[in-house]
């Protein structure tokens, strides 16, 4: 398997050298004679007057170009206007191929490195910087090599740490699909990669909430079915033996509550399980709530017609199980209130009874939970109660009676 961390730091060197290779060879074909091209010219205007005249001897000539060419430290040739070679010294060194420069120009000649230049009296003087002797492009390769790898040494640590990085959240990941729901990966830093394992973290704790939370709904969906179940069964052993009325009232009285516990569970279930609302439709919720408290004795309806978006069915349900809480755990008369605020449409329902205490405001709407002294219901009611209420927007507490809060357009999800 090919890293990450490999491939972005090969391609880091990778850059540098090609930088390093397109400099040198920029400067070595465009680049200035420098300073040994300097000295050349320099030592060619002195060699006017250093050399003997064009006539003279040839035995004359070479012995002045040796001398020149101790003092340069080269390979060095004469050649005369015709450029014909009149001595030399070192390694032979090809003619000028043109007659086109002026007197005392200064050009680098084809081939191997060499300088020519055209004395006053018409002859050519060239010279070469032996082989053995370091070009100063090699300074330069080097130089560029030296910073090549040191930003690769210094790059290494910074790759590696970035990757680094992307390695654990892979393992993360990898531990979260193996079903560790508790798996985490640490936030480092403030980049687009801390970013991303912060979200991680934020979306495992999520799904180990939701894995959590149903794994309770269905530890405590068991234990409250059994009640009705056994109570059913015993009644089916006693009908053996003759049924009458009161027992047939306690059998339908059973089932419908197990009935109404199991489409409890159900409709939690689904709350959880969808994205978005079924069927959103405008919803009267004024004259929505007059035909649910039509349903019982000394409740009490007041408030403005307020119309909302939202899904009447679950909506319906909500003011269900508010009037079925005020009425199993409550005293009347119980009151109803309908109200628009200033960015939310209030849900106000209270009873004459003690209330809900302190300690148990916040845990009355967590699923199957029952305050003490608590004998009807499975405690899923104001569960739901709330699971509506955040899917139209708003939410549910308990402050002086129950407050529902409902967005009048709620967001898309």
């Amino acid at each position: 398997m090919r890293r990450l961390y490999l491939r972005v730091y090969v391609a880091v060197i990778a850059s540098l050298a090609v930088f390093a290779l397109i400099a040198g060879v920029l400067w070595r074909q465009l680049g200035d004679p420098g300073p040994q091209g300097f000295a050349f010219e320099v030592a060619g205007t002195l060699a006017v007057n250093a050399l003997p005249a064009a006539d003279a001897p040839s035995a004359a000539q070479q012995r002045a170009l040796e001398q020149l060419a101790r003092n340069l430290h080269a390979d060095v040739a004469l050649y005369s206007r015709e450029r014909a070679l009149l001595a030399a010294v070192g390694e032979p060194l090809p003619a000028p191929r043109s007659d086109r420069a002026r007197s005392g120009w200064l050009r680098r000649m084809e081939g191997p490195p060499a300088w020519a230049l055209r004395l006053g009296d018409g002859r050519w003087l060239v010279a070469r910087v032996p082989r053995d002797r370091r070009h100063p492009a090699y300074g330069l390769f080097l130089t560029l090599a030296l910073i090549a790898l040191a930003v690769g040494v210094g790059m290494y640590p910074v790759v590696r740490r970035l990757t680094k990085r992307l390695e654990r959240l892979q393992a993360g990941v990898e531990l979260l699909g193996a079903g560790e729901l508790s798996a985490r990966v640490p936030v480092e830093g403030r980049d687009e990669v801390a970013q991303l394992a912060g979200s991680f973290n934020a979306a495992a704790a999520r799904i180990e909430k939701l894995v959590a939370g149903h794994k309770g709904l269905l530890a405590h969906a068991s234990h409250e079915l059994r009640t009705p179940l056994a109570r059913i069964r015993m009644g089916i052993e006693m009908v053996k033996g003759g049924v009458d009325a009161e027992r047939r009232e306690a059998l339908l009285r059973d089932i419908a509550e197990l009935d109404a516990m199991i489409d409890e569970i159900l409709l939690a279930s689904r709350l959880d399980a969808l994205p978005a609302l079924d069927a959103i439709e405008d919803v009267d919720l004024l004259a929505l709530a007059a035909e649910e408290c039509a349903r019982y004795d000394g409740v009490v309806l007041e408030g403005e017609s307020v119309a909302l978006r939202g899904e009447p069915r679950l909506l319906r349900r909500l003011l269900r199980n508010l009037l079925e809480n005020a009425a199993k755990h409550g005293r009347p008369p119980v009151r109803v209130r309908i109200a628009r605020g200033a960015s939310a449409i209030e849900i106000k329902v209270a009873d004459a009874g003690a209330g809900v205490p302190e300690s148990e405001r916040e845990r009355v709407f967590e699923p199957f939970f029952r305050g003490a002294g608590a004998t009807q219901g499975a405690g899923l009611g104001l569960s739901l109660v709330r699971q509506i209420a955040r899917r139209h927007g708003g939410d549910a507490r308990y402050a002086d009676g129950f407050r529902v809060t409902l967005a009048p357009s709620p967001p898309a999800k």
